[in-house]
């Protein structure tokens, strides 16, 4: 049974024509695939209807076996699948890199100390401990990229969607991030406009043109 599936999807932005015009793709555990397609062509669209911040107009979302259309039923999905926005900015709102990272499991009613030592874990893995206390909104962009994605996994995700993940990476923090993603047992799905990095972390791909997805391998 695939972890996610996209049957059909239609959606439209207000005043606009579809952007999705019956895409589908499924994404089996311990799988990686890429996106591919132009700006615009609705692949961030598709991410964030897999976590119910958009509902399609037409299609089935189905997550972990359970088809998802109401609010309330993308609340597990939101617990078990991580989402690595395009711009940290919209992630990172704390004062300093260990609460955001403690933010997640504290919400999910770990204690302090658990929690701190969860974000000690997740840094001290990633090779982060450094930046620990570190005022957030002073990171650079690849720092707060790095963050980002230490918020997500501390959560230990079932499934990772990674939306222009190299965005603001030097390339010393991207080869960094090669080697996290390749380290983990997740399975992803990958928006990324770097062919090089799309061949290293999630090489096959679906192809999205005209809002239909075509498989190409």
């Amino acid at each position: 049974m695939p972890l996610l599936e996209l049957s059909d999807i239609k959606f439209a932005y207000p005043g606009h024509d579809p952007i999705l015009n019956g895409a589908s793709l499924s994404l089996e555990a311990g799988e990686r695939l890429s996106i591919l397609g132009p700006n615009g062509a609705g692949k961030s669209t598709l991410l964030k209807m897999i976590v119910g911040l958009l509902k399609p107009d037409a299609g089935q979302v189905s997550v972990f076996g359970e088809t998802r259309d109401q609010e309330a039923d993308f609340h597990d999905v939101r617990r078990r699948v991580g989402f690595v926005f395009q711009d940290p900015d919209d992630q990172l709102f704390s004062p300093t890199v260990a609460e955001d990272i403690a933010f997640g499991p504290l919400n999910l009613g770990k204690s302090r100390d658990e929690a701190l030592a969860l974000v000690d874990n997740i840094l001290a893995k990633l090779a982060l401990t450094h930046l620990r206390d570190r005022i957030t909104h002073r990171l650079s962009g690849g720092e707060k990229r790095l963050v980002t994605l230490a918020t997500v996994l501390v959560m230990e995700p079932e499934v990772l969607l990674l939306d222009e993940p190299t965005n603001a990476l030097d390339e010393e923090n991207e080869e960094r991030l090669v080697e996290i993603l390749s380290g983990l047992p997740q399975a992803m799905l990958l928006i990324s406009h770097d062919p090089k990095f799309r061949a290293r972390v999630a090489p096959s791909a679906y192809r999205l043109r005209a809002g239909v997805l075509t498989r190409e391998d």
